[in-house]
């Protein structure tokens, strides 16, 4: 059994260890209000960008917008890989990282090269480690919110590679915040652009000016960006939900601990008075 001494230091670090989850628990909250608001905001934004891409792709024909849009079989495919940098966010990294290593090996199955570019410290540094996969590009430490500049590097990455036919498909894995308690590993197909289906109410009518080509053109890349955007947000926003939670339970798995510690703590105590008590009463009884 420990001394008292011991569980007394223990008792000291535990209540520090406390301290610092609890400091993280509340700056975890804080950002977690500005970026499910920013997550929140362009929602219907992204969503009607995979609308639109969707109506483009059945009436654009020609040009580089028809080749974002083109179909091919795929020998190549290319993922983006939004994590965290810091980690000490619950399941958040491990989730993404399975869903990464799961597709990974689909591809592998198929016959199909995988490339990887990750956004986060976490997802590259497994990544890296996986043979046979080329990490394309890695970024790291960018804001919870993101402006253009930041974003713009990976678009224009993922579409170069897709125009000159280094990739025959690109998809982003990341965490869709759902709430403060549910988050989602969602994987989302970016190029082709218009994978997802839409109604026929919902196609771009065919009076476009001043082309339904020139306008594909100017706008794919940016209703690309919009989606990029939108789970670069959602990421953030699920990154301090899960971080948060970690850091609550850590705090409330801290004073357990203590409680568990300062009882063993008053036990050893108590028994060493009993000891001291009896060892007195002994010595009186010798002495008669």
């Amino acid at each position: 059994m420990a001394s008292r001494q011991q569980i007394k230091q223990r008792i000291g670090s535990v209540k520090n260890t406390k301290q610092i989850t609890r400091a993280m628990q509340l700056v975890a909250a804080s950002k977690l209000r500005r970026a499910q608001d920013a997550a929140a905001g362009p929602t219907a934004y992204a969503e009607l960008a995979r609308e639109v891409l969707a109506s483009l792709r059945h009436v654009v024909n020609t040009g580089e917008a028809h080749t974002l849009f083109s179909q091919r079989p795929i020998k190549n495919r290319l993922l983006i890989v939004i994590s965290s940098d810091l980690g000490l966010a619950g399941a958040y990294d491990a989730n993404v990282i399975r869903q990464m290593l799961d597709e990974i090996k689909a591809d592998r199955d198929k016959n199909v090269n995988t490339l990887v570019v990750t956004i986060g410290r976490k997802a590259a540094q497994v990544a890296g480690r996986v043979s046979g996969v080329t990490v394309e590009g890695m970024y790291s430490e960018l804001a919870d919110k993101p402006d253009a500049d930041a974003i713009r590097p990976i678009l224009y990455s993922l579409v170069n590679m897709f125009l000159d036919h280094k990739v025959d498909a690109v998809d982003l894995i990341y965490t869709h915040f759902v709430s403060t308690v549910t988050q989602q590993v969602t994987m989302q197909r970016l190029l082709p652009a218009g994978a997802q289906e839409v109604s026929e109410e919902g196609y771009v009518s065919q009076s476009v000016e001043p082309s339904a080509d020139m306008l594909a053109r100017v706008a794919t890349e940016r209703l690309v960006e919009a989606q990029v955007y939108q789970a670069m947000l959602d990421a953030k926003a699920s990154e301090h939900s899960m971080r948060m939670l970690a850091m609550k339970n850590a705090t409330d798995n801290a004073s357990d601990l203590i409680d568990d510690l300062t009882l063993a703590f008053n036990n050893a105590r108590q028994a060493a008075i009993t000891q001291e008590l009896a060892e007195i009463s002994g010595g009186v009884e010798a002495m008669k």
